[in-house]
Parts: structure tokens; C-alpha cells; sequence
């Protein structure tokens, strides 16, 4: 991959990624259209690099506020909210890759040795997901006008972290957008959906890239036992590193822009974006073949 791809990449990702419409869907998109595979092990370890890019944005952006959240007499009550969802989202996570790994990939898909990330260069797959985020936005959207709960209780962040878990194994059903999506629907306020959907996202992310890191070096140890060389495994690290700049820079000003569409009530508006999104991945995998 040179580094034109790089670049390409991570900006996509860096301003997807913090924005309900899926960076996974862009990015996959992107990589096919660039003739890269989405699956291979290099490749789903750069999009986590690029994933903790945008983390880094979003611990800069959301600090000030998350800090007056975790302070007074209701201190912990954000913090434990948080721990609660993302317990829910990696208990429900974990059981959802064993089961699509052994049950549907490996049981009636044929697949030896099935990886989750199988799912990835699955596109008519990938379209339903974006599709779906999209009108799960659109019937929260108008929920958004309203004053909302100042805080999250356990019940909501139950939920939140149930849907979260949904969203890891299938590419294209936007975290961020589900997560915010579901916060609005029970009832929470705009500002704390946001705050809550992306606590949530750099407590899941350093687990997530630990995983496909240890991903890429199995995949390097395979490939070296059997004779075929696929450079060593810090060799993923530098073009990572790179795009995980990249993608920091572009998340900050995709951060500012969606924070404005939340005051302004125009979260509907990234639903009719997800129609479309979903057809462009339908149109590529029918009249192009990617």
C-alpha cells in the first residue's frame, strides 16, 4: 500500500469514524475500490490504528467536558454507567464472535479456521448494516428535540452497551451512530448521548486493538511457517502510526462538525446520508463486482 492509499484512508476514517454513517463501510469501500483486502490481517489491523487515531481526538475534544460530568455530589454516577455498558458490550461481544465464528462461518459456511473479520469483504452484508443504522437515526432523530434525562440510568446504559455489541462483528452498523441513536430513543439529551457514546468508544478501543494486533502476528507467525513472507509484524506498525495521525487530525474537525448537527437538531439528516451510503455499497457490489 503506498502511501497516497494512506492517506486516503485515514482521512475517510478519521472523519467517518466520529460521525454516524460508518467509517467501516467507507473505508472497506475504499480499500476494494483501491484493490486492497479488507480481511487480510494488515489491513483490519491498520483500520484499528486509524480507529485509535480518532480515539486520541476524542479524549482531546470530550475531556473538558467529560471532567464537569465527573464532578459533585454524582461523580461516579457517569463513570459506573460507562463500566456498566462496556462489561455488557464485551460479554455480549465476545459470545457474538465465538458464535458467527463457530457456529455460522465454520457449521454452514464451510469456513476452516473462520475469523470474524470474514464478515468484512461480505458488502451486500455490509450495505444491510448501513441501511439499518440509518433508520434506527432516522426514528431517533425525532426523538432529539426534546430536554432529556441529565443522566444515564443503568437500565439505558444496558441497552447502550447491548446495541454497542452489535456493532462490533458487523461492519457498516455505525457505533457511533447506534449508540447515540439508542441513547436518544431513551430519552437522554443530546449533549450526554454524545459524551456517553464516545466514553464508551475509547474504553472499548485499546481491547480491540490488542486483539488484531495479536491477529497480525499470528497471521505473520502462519505465513512464516509456511514459507511465504509477509514481512515482519512491526512492519504494520509504521504505516499504522503514520494513518493513525492522519486520522487524529481529521477526527478533531469531524468532532466540531457533528457536535454543531446535534445543536441544531439535524441528527435525521445523517439517517437520509446512510440511504444513500448503503446504495452506493449495493451499486458497487452489483454493477462493479468489488
Amino acid at each position: 500500500m503506498n502511501f497516497v492509499a494512506l492517506v486516503v484512508l485515514a482521512v475517510i476514517q478519521g472523519v467517518t469514524e466520529l460521525l454516524p454513517v460508518s467509517s467501516s463501510a467507507h473505508v472497506i469501500m475504499a480499500q476494494r475500490l483501491m484493490g486492497l483486502d479488507p480481511g487480510a490481517p494488515d489491513m483490519t489491523f491498520l483500520l484499528v490504528m486509524l480507529h485509535t487515531g480518532t480515539m486520541g481526538a476524542v479524549l482531546v475534544y470530550f475531556w473538558p467536558r467529560w471532567r464537569r460530568l465527573l464532578v459533585g455530589e454524582d461523580r461516579f454516577s457517569f463513570l459506573k454507567r460507562v463500566v456498566l455498558a462496556t462489561v455488557w458490550t464485551g460479554v455480549l461481544g465476545l459470545g457474538l464472535k465465538v458464535g458467527i465464528e463457530k457456529l455460522v462461518l465454520e457449521r454452514f459456511g464451510g469456513y476452516a479456521h473462520a475469523e470474524v473479520e470474514q464478515l468484512f469483504r461480505n458488502l451486500p452484508l455490509i450495505g444491510t448494516s448501513v441501511l439499518a443504522v440509518g433508520v434506527v437515526s432516522l426514528v431517533a432523530g425525532r426523538r432529539e428535540a426534546s430536554a432529556g434525562h441529565a443522566q444515564v440510568s443503568g437500565r439505558q446504559a444496558t441497552l447502550i452497551g447491548i446495541v454497542q455489541a452489535l456493532c462490533l462483528p458487523f461492519r457498516g452498523f455505525s457505533r457511533s451512530g447506534a449508540t447515540i441513536s439508542t441513547a436518544l430513543l431513551c430519552g437522554v439529551s443530546q449533549s450526554l448521548a454524545e459524551e456517553f457514546s464516545f466514553a464508551l468508544a475509547v474504553l472499548v478501543t485499546p481491547p480491540v486493538v490488542a486483539l488484531e494486533l495479536q491477529r497480525l502476528w499470528h497471521a505473520q507467525a502462519e505465513a512464516a511457517a509456511g514459507g511465504i513472507g509477509m514481512g515482519t509484524g512491526l512492519s504494520g506498525l509504521v504505516p499504522g502510526v503514520v494513518g493513525m495521525g492522519l486520522s487524529f487530525a481529521a477526527g478533531l474537525v469531524a468532532l466540531r462538525w457533528l457536535s454543531a448537527v446535534l445543536a441544531q437538531g439535524r441528527w435525521r439528516y445523517f439517517g437520509y446520508y446512510c440511504f444513500v451510503a448503503a446504495a452506493g455499497v449495493f451499486l458497487g457490489h452489483l454493477v462493479w463486482g468489488l
